[in-house]
Protein backbone atom coordinates (compact mmCIF):
# COMPACT_ATOMS: atom_id res chain seq x y z
CA UNK A 1 0.00 0.00 0.00
CA UNK A 2 3.02 2.40 -0.10
CA UNK A 3 4.16 2.15 -3.72
CA UNK A 4 4.01 5.27 -5.45
CA UNK A 5 1.70 5.81 -8.50
CA UNK A 6 2.82 4.76 -12.06
CA UNK A 7 2.41 7.55 -14.29
CA UNK A 8 1.80 5.12 -17.54
CA UNK A 9 1.36 7.98 -20.67
CA UNK A 10 2.43 11.46 -21.16
CA UNK A 11 -0.93 12.41 -19.53
CA UNK A 12 1.41 12.20 -16.17
CA UNK A 13 4.23 14.65 -16.71
CA UNK A 14 3.56 17.55 -14.07
CA UNK A 15 2.16 20.73 -16.01
CA UNK A 16 4.72 23.29 -16.86
CA UNK A 17 1.94 26.48 -16.32
CA UNK A 18 2.35 28.54 -12.54
CA UNK A 19 1.24 27.23 -9.38
CA UNK A 20 -2.28 27.19 -8.68
CA UNK A 21 -3.97 28.09 -5.51
CA UNK A 22 -4.76 24.72 -4.49
CA UNK A 23 -1.33 23.46 -5.26
CA UNK A 24 0.26 26.21 -2.88
CA UNK A 25 -1.80 25.12 -0.36
CA UNK A 26 -0.56 21.52 -0.24
CA UNK A 27 2.94 22.92 -0.55
CA UNK A 28 2.19 25.62 2.05
CA UNK A 29 1.12 21.82 4.14
CA UNK A 30 4.26 20.19 3.54
CA UNK A 31 6.60 23.69 4.28
CA UNK A 32 5.16 23.25 7.38
CA UNK A 33 4.98 19.51 8.12
CA UNK A 34 1.51 19.25 8.58
CA UNK A 35 1.15 15.88 7.60
CA UNK A 36 4.63 14.44 8.26
CA UNK A 37 5.51 15.36 4.83
CA UNK A 38 2.63 13.24 3.14
CA UNK A 39 0.50 14.13 0.19
CA UNK A 40 -2.35 11.81 -0.69
CA UNK A 41 -5.23 12.17 -2.72
CA UNK A 42 -8.02 10.66 -3.94
CA UNK A 43 -11.20 10.81 -6.66
CA UNK A 44 -14.67 9.53 -5.47
CA UNK A 45 -17.14 9.10 -7.82
CA UNK A 46 -20.43 7.52 -7.43
CA UNK A 47 -20.93 4.60 -9.62
CA UNK A 48 -24.40 5.71 -10.66
CA UNK A 49 -22.92 6.81 -14.61
CA UNK A 50 -20.29 7.89 -16.94
CA UNK A 51 -17.70 10.55 -16.09
CA UNK A 52 -17.50 13.23 -18.20
CA UNK A 53 -14.65 16.08 -19.35
CA UNK A 54 -15.73 18.11 -16.00
CA UNK A 55 -14.68 14.80 -13.81
CA UNK A 56 -11.36 14.60 -15.77
CA UNK A 57 -10.47 18.28 -14.48
CA UNK A 58 -10.83 16.85 -11.15
CA UNK A 59 -8.96 14.11 -11.72
CA UNK A 60 -6.22 15.21 -13.53
CA UNK A 61 -5.50 18.14 -10.43
CA UNK A 62 -5.64 15.49 -7.69
CA UNK A 63 -3.52 12.51 -9.44
CA UNK A 64 -1.03 15.39 -10.42
CA UNK A 65 -0.65 16.85 -7.28
CA UNK A 66 -0.09 13.07 -5.91
CA UNK A 67 2.45 12.76 -8.58
CA UNK A 68 4.25 15.79 -8.40
CA UNK A 69 4.63 15.63 -4.64
CA UNK A 70 5.56 11.98 -4.77
CA UNK A 71 2.79 10.74 -3.24
CA UNK A 72 -0.47 8.61 -3.17
CA UNK A 73 -3.13 8.59 -5.24
CA UNK A 74 -6.76 6.45 -4.53
CA UNK A 75 -9.33 5.54 -6.51
CA UNK A 76 -12.77 5.35 -4.29
CA UNK A 77 -16.30 4.83 -5.08
CA UNK A 78 -18.44 6.06 -2.77
CA UNK A 79 -21.24 3.59 -3.46
CA UNK A 80 -23.85 4.47 -0.77
CA UNK A 81 -27.27 4.54 -2.25
CA UNK A 82 -27.53 0.99 -4.12
CA UNK A 83 -30.87 2.18 -5.84
CA UNK A 84 -28.75 4.24 -8.43
CA UNK A 85 -25.41 2.31 -8.46
CA UNK A 86 -24.88 -0.67 -10.95
CA UNK A 87 -21.20 -2.50 -11.65
CA UNK A 88 -21.48 -1.44 -15.55
CA UNK A 89 -20.70 2.29 -14.05
CA UNK A 90 -18.14 1.02 -11.97
CA UNK A 91 -16.28 -0.86 -14.55
CA UNK A 92 -16.71 2.17 -17.05
CA UNK A 93 -15.27 4.78 -14.69
CA UNK A 94 -12.48 2.78 -14.13
CA UNK A 95 -11.98 2.61 -18.15
CA UNK A 96 -12.03 6.34 -18.64
CA UNK A 97 -10.00 6.74 -16.15
CA UNK A 98 -7.06 4.05 -17.56
CA UNK A 99 -7.88 5.84 -20.62
CA UNK A 100 -6.97 9.45 -19.52
CA UNK A 101 -3.52 8.11 -18.09
CA UNK A 102 -4.13 8.07 -14.67
CA UNK A 103 -3.23 5.22 -12.63
CA UNK A 104 -4.22 4.53 -8.84
CA UNK A 105 -1.79 1.13 -8.69
CA UNK A 106 -3.57 -1.33 -6.42
CA UNK A 107 -5.50 1.85 -4.25
CA UNK A 108 -8.99 0.73 -5.40
CA UNK A 109 -11.42 1.22 -2.91
CA UNK A 110 -15.19 1.45 -2.16
CA UNK A 111 -17.30 3.33 0.60
CA UNK A 112 -19.15 -0.31 0.77
CA UNK A 113 -15.55 -1.33 2.30
CA UNK A 114 -16.09 0.46 5.36
CA UNK A 115 -20.14 0.12 6.01
CA UNK A 116 -19.22 -1.70 9.76
CA UNK A 117 -16.20 1.16 10.26
CA UNK A 118 -19.35 3.70 9.67
CA UNK A 119 -21.92 1.92 11.40
CA UNK A 120 -19.57 1.77 14.76
CA UNK A 121 -18.88 5.31 14.40
CA UNK A 122 -22.41 6.14 14.19
CA UNK A 123 -22.90 4.37 17.14
CA UNK A 124 -19.94 6.00 18.86
CA UNK A 125 -22.00 9.40 18.48
CA UNK A 126 -25.07 8.14 20.06
CA UNK A 127 -23.17 7.16 22.76
CA UNK A 128 -21.87 10.80 23.40
CA UNK A 129 -25.04 12.22 22.14
CA UNK A 130 -24.42 13.30 18.85
CA UNK A 131 -27.44 11.48 17.20
CA UNK A 132 -30.77 10.51 17.51
CA UNK A 133 -33.29 8.18 15.62
CA UNK A 134 -36.32 9.99 14.33
CA UNK A 135 -39.81 9.00 12.95
CA UNK A 136 -40.56 11.85 11.30
CA UNK A 137 -41.41 11.28 7.72
CA UNK A 138 -39.02 12.83 5.03
CA UNK A 139 -41.67 15.63 3.85
CA UNK A 140 -42.34 16.57 7.59
CA UNK A 141 -38.01 16.90 7.86
CA UNK A 142 -38.13 19.28 5.28
CA UNK A 143 -40.75 21.24 6.80
CA UNK A 144 -38.82 21.47 10.89
CA UNK A 145 -35.47 21.79 8.70
CA UNK A 146 -36.64 25.89 7.84
CA UNK A 147 -35.53 28.17 5.27
CA UNK A 148 -32.56 30.22 4.78
CA UNK A 149 -34.11 33.12 6.53
CA UNK A 150 -36.41 31.16 9.49
CA UNK A 151 -34.43 28.41 11.95
CA UNK A 152 -35.47 25.02 12.02
CA UNK A 153 -37.26 23.47 14.49
CA UNK A 154 -36.56 20.54 16.80
CA UNK A 155 -38.10 16.91 15.90
CA UNK A 156 -40.19 15.62 18.42
CA UNK A 157 -37.67 12.33 18.89
CA UNK A 158 -34.72 14.68 19.12
CA UNK A 159 -34.23 13.88 22.92
CA UNK A 160 -35.05 10.22 23.23
CA UNK A 161 -32.32 8.54 25.38
CA UNK A 162 -29.01 6.70 24.45
CA UNK A 163 -30.55 3.75 25.26
CA UNK A 164 -33.39 3.91 22.93
CA UNK A 165 -31.39 5.07 20.36
CA UNK A 166 -28.67 2.26 20.53
CA UNK A 167 -31.73 -0.20 20.74
CA UNK A 168 -33.73 1.50 17.76
CA UNK A 169 -30.57 2.15 15.79
CA UNK A 170 -29.80 -1.93 16.12
CA UNK A 171 -32.92 -3.11 15.04
CA UNK A 172 -32.87 -0.77 11.89
CA UNK A 173 -30.40 -2.41 10.57
CA UNK A 174 -31.61 -5.69 11.26
CA UNK A 175 -34.37 -4.88 9.03
CA UNK A 176 -37.19 -4.11 11.65
CA UNK A 177 -38.53 -1.62 9.71
CA UNK A 178 -39.82 -0.33 6.22
CA UNK A 179 -38.43 1.99 4.18
CA UNK A 180 -38.51 5.77 5.12
CA UNK A 181 -39.85 4.79 8.56
CA UNK A 182 -37.26 5.83 10.57
CA UNK A 183 -33.64 7.81 9.80
CA UNK A 184 -30.38 8.52 12.25
CA UNK A 185 -29.64 11.92 12.26
CA UNK A 186 -26.58 14.39 13.82
CA UNK A 187 -27.87 16.40 16.43
CA UNK A 188 -26.03 19.99 16.03
CA UNK A 189 -28.29 22.77 15.97
CA UNK A 190 -31.17 23.07 14.45
CA UNK A 191 -30.62 26.91 13.92
CA UNK A 192 -27.74 27.10 12.52
CA UNK A 193 -27.23 29.59 9.89
CA UNK A 194 -25.65 26.78 7.61
CA UNK A 195 -29.10 24.45 6.42
CA UNK A 196 -26.18 21.86 6.48
CA UNK A 197 -25.84 21.46 10.09
CA UNK A 198 -29.80 21.37 10.90
CA UNK A 199 -29.34 17.86 12.40
CA UNK A 200 -28.62 16.12 9.06
CA UNK A 201 -29.65 12.56 7.96
CA UNK A 202 -26.72 9.76 8.34
CA UNK A 203 -28.27 6.69 7.60
CA UNK A 204 -31.38 5.72 6.11
CA UNK A 205 -33.69 2.37 5.51
CA UNK A 206 -33.51 0.91 2.29
CA UNK A 207 -34.09 -2.94 1.75
CA UNK A 208 -33.00 -2.82 -1.42
CA UNK A 209 -29.75 -5.00 -2.90
CA UNK A 210 -26.06 -3.37 -3.07
CA UNK A 211 -23.80 -4.51 -6.55
CA UNK A 212 -21.14 -5.34 -3.57
CA UNK A 213 -22.38 -6.18 -0.35
CA UNK A 214 -25.49 -7.79 -1.72
CA UNK A 215 -28.69 -8.13 1.06
CA UNK A 216 -26.21 -7.69 3.93
CA UNK A 217 -27.06 -4.32 4.83
CA UNK A 218 -30.58 -2.56 4.68
CA UNK A 219 -30.12 0.19 6.27
CA UNK A 220 -27.12 3.05 4.16
CA UNK A 221 -24.89 5.74 4.97
CA UNK A 222 -25.83 9.35 3.74
CA UNK A 223 -22.78 10.79 1.14
CA UNK A 224 -22.44 13.54 3.45
CA UNK A 225 -22.16 10.85 6.09
CA UNK A 226 -19.42 8.74 4.57
CA UNK A 227 -17.64 10.90 2.26
CA UNK A 228 -15.29 12.48 5.11
CA UNK A 229 -15.10 9.24 7.38
CA UNK A 230 -13.93 7.34 4.13
CA UNK A 231 -11.12 9.71 3.13
CA UNK A 232 -10.64 10.11 6.66
CA UNK A 233 -10.27 6.11 6.56
CA UNK A 234 -7.94 5.99 3.81
CA UNK A 235 -5.39 8.53 5.58
CA UNK A 236 -6.25 10.68 2.63
CA UNK A 237 -4.32 14.61 3.11
CA UNK A 238 -6.10 16.99 0.50
CA UNK A 239 -9.50 16.63 -0.03
CA UNK A 240 -10.26 18.50 -3.48
CA UNK A 241 -13.92 19.13 -4.09
CA UNK A 242 -15.74 21.33 -5.99
CA UNK A 243 -17.79 24.43 -4.96
CA UNK A 244 -20.76 23.30 -4.07
CA UNK A 245 -19.74 21.41 -1.31
CA UNK A 246 -18.07 24.59 0.68
CA UNK A 247 -21.05 24.54 2.43
CA UNK A 248 -20.82 21.08 3.39
CA UNK A 249 -17.49 21.46 5.14
CA UNK A 250 -18.85 22.58 8.32
CA UNK A 251 -20.19 19.47 8.63
CA UNK A 252 -17.56 17.24 7.74
CA UNK A 253 -15.36 19.04 9.88
CA UNK A 254 -18.01 18.08 12.52
CA UNK A 255 -18.19 14.41 12.00
CA UNK A 256 -14.34 14.37 12.15
CA UNK A 257 -14.22 16.39 14.94
CA UNK A 258 -16.35 14.78 16.96
CA UNK A 259 -15.14 11.50 16.24
CA UNK A 260 -11.32 12.21 17.21
CA UNK A 261 -10.07 11.01 13.78
CA UNK A 262 -7.18 11.79 11.62
CA UNK A 263 -8.96 14.81 9.65
CA UNK A 264 -7.98 15.74 5.93
CA UNK A 265 -8.13 19.30 5.07
CA UNK A 266 -10.60 20.12 2.18
CA UNK A 267 -10.43 22.76 -0.24
CA UNK A 268 -12.80 23.36 -2.94
CA UNK A 269 -12.44 24.61 -6.39
CA UNK A 270 -14.89 25.86 -9.45
CA UNK A 271 -16.26 22.79 -11.14
CA UNK A 272 -15.84 22.79 -15.11
CA UNK A 273 -18.32 24.47 -17.31
CA UNK A 274 -18.65 24.69 -20.91
CA UNK A 275 -21.17 26.14 -22.96
CA UNK A 276 -23.82 24.46 -24.78
CA UNK A 277 -23.36 22.05 -22.62
CA UNK A 278 -24.47 19.98 -19.70
CA UNK A 279 -22.94 18.43 -16.97
CA UNK A 280 -25.22 17.27 -14.62
CA UNK A 281 -25.21 13.40 -14.05
CA UNK A 282 -29.19 13.53 -13.83
CA UNK A 283 -29.90 15.41 -17.37
CA UNK A 284 -27.33 13.55 -18.77
CA UNK A 285 -29.04 10.15 -17.55
CA UNK A 286 -32.29 11.73 -18.70
CA UNK A 287 -30.65 12.04 -22.11
CA UNK A 288 -29.37 8.60 -22.01
CA UNK A 289 -32.58 6.81 -21.19
CA UNK A 290 -35.27 8.62 -22.77
CA UNK A 291 -33.63 7.82 -25.90
CA UNK A 292 -32.24 11.59 -26.79
CA UNK A 293 -29.51 10.28 -27.53
CA UNK A 294 -27.50 6.63 -28.47
CA UNK A 295 -26.33 6.00 -24.81
CA UNK A 296 -23.60 7.09 -22.29
CA UNK A 297 -21.07 6.74 -25.40
CA UNK A 298 -22.58 9.00 -27.68
CA UNK A 299 -20.23 11.36 -29.23
CA UNK A 300 -22.66 14.04 -28.78
CA UNK A 301 -22.45 14.35 -25.13
CA UNK A 302 -19.41 15.69 -22.88
CA UNK A 303 -18.89 12.29 -21.35
CA UNK A 304 -15.42 10.75 -21.25
CA UNK A 305 -16.53 7.60 -23.18
CA UNK A 306 -18.37 9.94 -25.54
CA UNK A 307 -15.82 12.14 -26.15
CA UNK A 308 -13.24 9.04 -26.57
CA UNK A 309 -15.90 7.59 -29.24
CA UNK A 310 -15.71 10.81 -31.12
CA UNK A 311 -12.08 10.87 -31.68
CA UNK A 312 -10.55 13.15 -28.49
CA UNK A 313 -7.38 12.09 -27.41
CA UNK A 314 -6.60 12.13 -23.77
CA UNK A 315 -3.81 14.30 -24.32
CA UNK A 316 -6.11 16.89 -25.75
CA UNK A 317 -8.58 16.54 -23.05
CA UNK A 318 -5.49 17.02 -20.45
CA UNK A 319 -4.16 20.44 -22.18
CA UNK A 320 -7.68 21.45 -22.04
CA UNK A 321 -7.82 21.10 -18.07
CA UNK A 322 -4.50 22.88 -18.17
CA UNK A 323 -5.34 25.77 -19.78
CA UNK A 324 -8.49 26.36 -17.84
CA UNK A 325 -6.99 26.36 -14.92
CA UNK A 326 -7.95 25.84 -10.99
CA UNK A 327 -10.17 28.86 -10.00
CA UNK A 328 -11.89 29.91 -7.30
CA UNK A 329 -15.45 31.23 -8.94
CA UNK A 330 -17.50 29.39 -11.21
CA UNK A 331 -17.52 30.25 -14.61
CA UNK A 332 -18.43 28.87 -18.39
CA UNK A 333 -15.73 28.11 -20.07
CA UNK A 334 -16.00 28.36 -24.31
CA UNK A 335 -16.28 25.21 -25.77
CA UNK A 336 -14.27 27.15 -28.85
CA UNK A 337 -11.41 26.43 -26.51
CA UNK A 338 -11.78 22.88 -25.80
CA UNK A 339 -12.21 22.27 -30.06
CA UNK A 340 -9.15 24.62 -30.49
CA UNK A 341 -7.07 22.57 -28.06
CA UNK A 342 -8.19 19.34 -29.51
CA UNK A 343 -7.29 20.64 -32.88
CA UNK A 344 -3.73 21.11 -31.73
CA UNK A 345 -2.75 17.62 -30.73
CA UNK A 346 -5.03 16.08 -33.39
CA UNK A 347 -3.07 18.39 -36.25
CA UNK A 348 0.31 16.84 -34.63
CA UNK A 349 -0.78 13.16 -34.72
CA UNK A 350 -3.32 12.36 -37.18
CA UNK A 351 -2.37 10.43 -40.32
CA UNK A 352 -3.74 12.57 -43.50
CA UNK A 353 -6.27 10.70 -45.83
CA UNK A 354 -8.31 11.89 -48.79
CA UNK A 355 -11.90 11.38 -48.07
CA UNK A 356 -14.97 12.57 -50.41
CA UNK A 357 -18.42 12.99 -48.26
CA UNK A 358 -20.65 13.52 -50.95
CA UNK A 359 -19.16 11.74 -54.18
CA UNK A 360 -19.24 13.11 -57.62
CA UNK A 361 -17.66 10.75 -60.51
CA UNK A 362 -14.88 12.41 -62.60
CA UNK A 363 -14.37 10.60 -65.97
CA UNK A 364 -10.82 11.56 -66.99
CA UNK A 365 -10.98 10.93 -70.78
CA UNK A 366 -7.71 10.70 -71.99
CA UNK A 367 -6.15 9.19 -69.19
CA UNK A 368 -5.48 5.70 -70.71
CA UNK A 369 -8.42 2.92 -69.48
CA UNK A 370 -7.28 0.55 -66.95
CA UNK A 371 -4.01 2.47 -66.17
CA UNK A 372 -3.43 2.58 -62.40
CA UNK A 373 -0.43 4.78 -61.00
CA UNK A 374 0.44 4.74 -57.53
CA UNK A 375 1.32 8.13 -56.46
CA UNK A 376 3.07 9.26 -53.32
CA UNK A 377 0.97 11.31 -50.70
CA UNK A 378 2.19 12.90 -47.15
CA UNK A 379 1.27 11.21 -43.89
CA UNK A 380 1.65 14.33 -41.70
CA UNK A 381 3.49 17.37 -42.78
CA UNK A 382 3.74 18.51 -38.99
CA UNK A 383 5.66 15.17 -38.99
CA UNK A 384 8.27 14.25 -41.31
CA UNK A 385 8.86 10.97 -39.86
CA UNK A 386 5.36 10.03 -40.45
CA UNK A 387 6.57 9.42 -44.33
CA UNK A 388 4.51 9.14 -47.21
CA UNK A 389 1.51 6.29 -49.09
CA UNK A 390 0.96 5.52 -52.17
CA UNK A 391 -2.28 6.49 -53.51
CA UNK A 392 -3.92 5.07 -56.16
CA UNK A 393 -4.88 7.36 -59.37
CA UNK A 394 -6.76 5.57 -62.32
CA UNK A 395 -9.55 7.36 -64.97
CA UNK A 396 -12.64 7.55 -63.30
CA UNK A 397 -12.24 9.24 -59.54
CA UNK A 398 -14.45 10.64 -56.79
CA UNK A 399 -14.89 14.42 -56.03
CA UNK A 400 -16.59 16.59 -53.36
CA UNK A 401 -20.07 17.56 -55.25
CA UNK A 402 -19.45 20.58 -53.13
CA UNK A 403 -16.25 20.89 -54.92
CA UNK A 404 -18.41 21.87 -58.66
CA UNK A 405 -20.58 24.33 -59.87
CA UNK A 406 -21.58 24.38 -63.35
CA UNK A 407 -22.45 27.89 -63.51
CA UNK A 408 -19.92 29.09 -60.60
CA UNK A 409 -20.54 32.43 -58.21
CA UNK A 410 -18.00 35.12 -57.84
CA UNK A 411 -14.78 33.75 -56.10
CA UNK A 412 -15.88 30.41 -56.53
CA UNK A 413 -12.30 28.94 -57.62
CA UNK A 414 -13.19 25.11 -57.69
CA UNK A 415 -13.69 23.16 -60.86
CA UNK A 416 -16.70 24.74 -63.00
CA UNK A 417 -17.13 23.86 -67.05
CA UNK A 418 -13.80 24.97 -68.77
CA UNK A 419 -11.86 25.89 -65.95
CA UNK A 420 -8.43 23.72 -64.27
CA UNK A 421 -7.84 22.93 -61.04
CA UNK A 422 -5.02 21.01 -58.88
CA UNK A 423 -5.59 16.97 -57.98
CA UNK A 424 -4.31 16.79 -54.66
CA UNK A 425 -0.49 14.82 -55.54
CA UNK A 426 -1.84 14.39 -58.68
CA UNK A 427 -2.76 16.11 -62.09
CA UNK A 428 -4.13 19.33 -63.24
CA UNK A 429 -7.80 18.73 -64.69
CA UNK A 430 -10.13 20.71 -67.22
CA UNK A 431 -13.94 20.05 -66.67
CA UNK A 432 -15.30 19.71 -70.77
CA UNK A 433 -18.66 18.58 -69.88
CA UNK A 434 -21.03 17.86 -67.39
CA UNK A 435 -23.58 14.63 -67.41
CA UNK A 436 -27.43 15.25 -65.72
CA UNK A 437 -29.92 12.68 -64.97
CA UNK A 438 -32.51 13.45 -67.73
CA UNK A 439 -35.53 12.89 -65.20
CA UNK A 440 -34.19 15.13 -62.27
CA UNK A 441 -31.45 17.08 -63.86
CA UNK A 442 -29.24 16.44 -61.08
CA UNK A 443 -25.69 15.99 -62.13
CA UNK A 444 -24.30 12.46 -62.26
CA UNK A 445 -20.24 12.77 -63.81
CA UNK A 446 -17.80 15.18 -65.16
CA UNK A 447 -15.95 14.66 -68.01
CA UNK A 448 -12.33 15.93 -67.94
CA UNK A 449 -8.85 15.53 -69.62
CA UNK A 450 -5.61 16.04 -68.44
CA UNK A 451 -2.38 17.28 -68.42
CA UNK A 452 0.23 14.56 -68.40
CA UNK A 453 3.19 17.31 -67.79
CA UNK A 454 1.71 18.50 -64.35
CA UNK A 455 2.22 14.84 -62.54
CA UNK A 456 2.98 16.06 -58.42
CA UNK A 457 0.98 19.19 -58.85
CA UNK A 458 3.21 21.71 -61.18
CA UNK A 459 3.54 22.93 -64.29
CA UNK A 460 6.15 22.88 -66.53
CA UNK A 461 5.29 26.44 -67.75
CA UNK A 462 4.55 28.03 -65.05
CA UNK A 463 0.47 28.22 -65.57
CA UNK A 464 -1.17 28.57 -62.01
CA UNK A 465 -4.90 27.64 -60.97
CA UNK A 466 -6.39 28.74 -57.62
CA UNK A 467 -7.80 25.64 -56.13
CA UNK A 468 -6.49 21.80 -55.31
CA UNK A 469 -9.23 19.09 -54.64
CA UNK A 470 -9.15 16.34 -52.83
CA UNK A 471 -10.48 13.16 -54.95
CA UNK A 472 -10.31 9.50 -54.28
CA UNK A 473 -9.61 6.75 -57.06
CA UNK A 474 -13.67 5.48 -58.17
CA UNK A 475 -11.87 1.49 -58.71
CA UNK A 476 -9.89 1.68 -55.30
CA UNK A 477 -12.04 3.35 -53.13
CA UNK A 478 -13.62 1.73 -49.67
CA UNK A 479 -16.93 2.40 -49.11
CA UNK A 480 -17.76 4.45 -46.15
CA UNK A 481 -20.71 5.89 -43.52
CA UNK A 482 -20.01 8.95 -42.31
CA UNK A 483 -21.62 11.09 -39.26
CA UNK A 484 -21.18 14.38 -38.38
CA UNK A 485 -21.70 15.74 -35.36
CA UNK A 486 -22.56 18.83 -34.00
CA UNK A 487 -23.50 21.07 -30.97
CA UNK A 488 -26.23 18.86 -28.83
CA UNK A 489 -28.28 21.68 -27.90
CA UNK A 490 -28.56 24.73 -30.03
CA UNK A 491 -28.21 27.73 -26.92
CA UNK A 492 -25.15 28.66 -25.17
CA UNK A 493 -26.92 28.14 -21.82
CA UNK A 494 -28.88 25.05 -22.36
CA UNK A 495 -30.95 25.70 -19.46
CA UNK A 496 -32.07 29.07 -20.67
CA UNK A 497 -35.61 27.95 -21.54
CA UNK A 498 -39.65 29.93 -21.53
CA UNK A 499 -41.59 29.08 -18.04
CA UNK A 500 -43.05 25.34 -18.13
CA UNK A 501 -40.11 23.76 -20.56
CA UNK A 502 -36.64 22.19 -19.99
CA UNK A 503 -33.51 22.10 -21.75
CA UNK A 504 -35.30 19.39 -23.40
CA UNK A 505 -36.87 22.49 -25.29
CA UNK A 506 -32.88 23.36 -26.43
CA UNK A 507 -32.19 20.18 -28.24
CA UNK A 508 -30.22 20.67 -31.65
CA UNK A 509 -32.05 18.55 -34.18
CA UNK A 510 -29.83 18.59 -36.68
CA UNK A 511 -26.57 17.77 -33.93
CA UNK A 512 -26.58 14.52 -35.93
CA UNK A 513 -25.89 14.25 -39.96
CA UNK A 514 -25.36 10.65 -41.23
CA UNK A 515 -23.46 10.04 -44.37
CA UNK A 516 -24.03 6.59 -46.19
CA UNK A 517 -21.93 7.07 -49.40
CA UNK A 518 -19.01 7.75 -48.80
CA UNK A 519 -15.86 7.35 -50.55
CA UNK A 520 -12.28 6.80 -48.86
CA UNK A 521 -8.73 5.64 -50.19
CA UNK A 522 -7.76 2.42 -49.68
CA UNK A 523 -4.72 2.94 -47.18
CA UNK A 524 -7.23 2.95 -44.15
CA UNK A 525 -8.51 -0.47 -44.71
CA UNK A 526 -8.85 -2.80 -41.80
CA UNK A 527 -8.12 0.31 -39.40
CA UNK A 528 -9.52 -0.72 -35.90
CA UNK A 529 -12.07 1.60 -34.10
CA UNK A 530 -10.35 4.75 -32.53
CA UNK A 531 -7.97 5.27 -35.16
CA UNK A 532 -8.14 9.37 -36.04
CA UNK A 533 -7.33 10.81 -39.32
CA UNK A 534 -7.64 14.00 -40.83
CA UNK A 535 -9.49 13.77 -44.30
CA UNK A 536 -8.21 16.19 -46.01
CA UNK A 537 -10.23 19.75 -46.23
CA UNK A 538 -12.65 18.34 -44.36
CA UNK A 539 -11.52 17.99 -40.53
CA UNK A 540 -10.95 15.32 -38.05
CA UNK A 541 -12.75 11.98 -38.33
CA UNK A 542 -12.28 8.74 -36.01
CA UNK A 543 -13.05 5.36 -37.11
CA UNK A 544 -16.31 4.22 -34.66
CA UNK A 545 -16.64 1.05 -33.12
CA UNK A 546 -19.82 -0.04 -35.51
CA UNK A 547 -17.17 -0.48 -38.16
CA UNK A 548 -16.48 -3.94 -39.96
CA UNK A 549 -14.27 -5.21 -41.97
CA UNK A 550 -16.52 -4.56 -45.21
CA UNK A 551 -17.97 -1.54 -43.85
CA UNK A 552 -16.43 1.42 -41.96
CA UNK A 553 -18.02 4.37 -39.87
CA UNK A 554 -16.50 7.42 -38.99
CA UNK A 555 -17.39 10.21 -36.59
CA UNK A 556 -16.34 13.58 -37.50
CA UNK A 557 -14.49 15.00 -34.17
CA UNK A 558 -13.72 18.56 -35.61
CA UNK A 559 -13.88 20.17 -38.13
CA UNK A 560 -10.98 22.59 -39.44
CA UNK A 561 -11.64 25.23 -39.26
CA UNK A 562 -10.81 27.30 -35.65
CA UNK A 563 -13.33 29.40 -34.04
CA UNK A 564 -11.28 30.03 -30.90
CA UNK A 565 -8.16 31.22 -33.07
CA UNK A 566 -9.98 33.54 -34.78
CA UNK A 567 -12.04 34.71 -31.53
CA UNK A 568 -8.18 35.38 -30.18
CA UNK A 569 -6.98 37.29 -33.24
CA UNK A 570 -10.26 39.51 -32.77
CA UNK A 571 -9.71 40.39 -29.47
CA UNK A 572 -5.80 41.23 -29.93
CA UNK A 573 -6.76 44.36 -32.67
CA UNK A 574 -9.69 45.11 -29.72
Amino acid sequence: MNDKPKPDSEAAAPPAEAVDFVRAIVAEDLKNNKFVGRVHTRFPPEPNGHLHIGHAKAIYLNYLIAVENDGLFNLRFDDTNPTKEETQFADAIQKDIRWLGVDWADRLFWASDYFETLYEYAVKLIKDGKAYVDDLSAEEIREYRGTLTEPGKNSPYRERSVEENLDLFARMRKGEFPDGSKVLRAKIDMASGNLNMRDPVMYRIMHAKHHRTGDAWCIYPMYDWAHGQSDSIEGITHSNCSLEFEDHRPLYDWFLDQLGIHHPRQTEFARLNLNYTIMSKRKLRRLVEEGYVRGWDDPRLPTLSGLRRRGYSPESIRNFCERVGVAKRNSVVDIALLEHTLREDLNKHSARVMAVLRPLKVIIDNYPEGQVEQLDAVNNPEDPSAGTRKVPFSRELYIERDDFREDPPKKFFRLAPGREVRLRYAYFITCEAVVKDEQTGEITALHCSYDPATKGGDSPDGRKVKATLHWVSAEHALDAEVRLYDKLFIKEDPDDVPEGQDFIANLNPDSLSVLTSGKIEPSVKGAAPGNRYQFERQGYFCVDPDSTENALVFNRTVGLRDTWAKIQKQQKRK
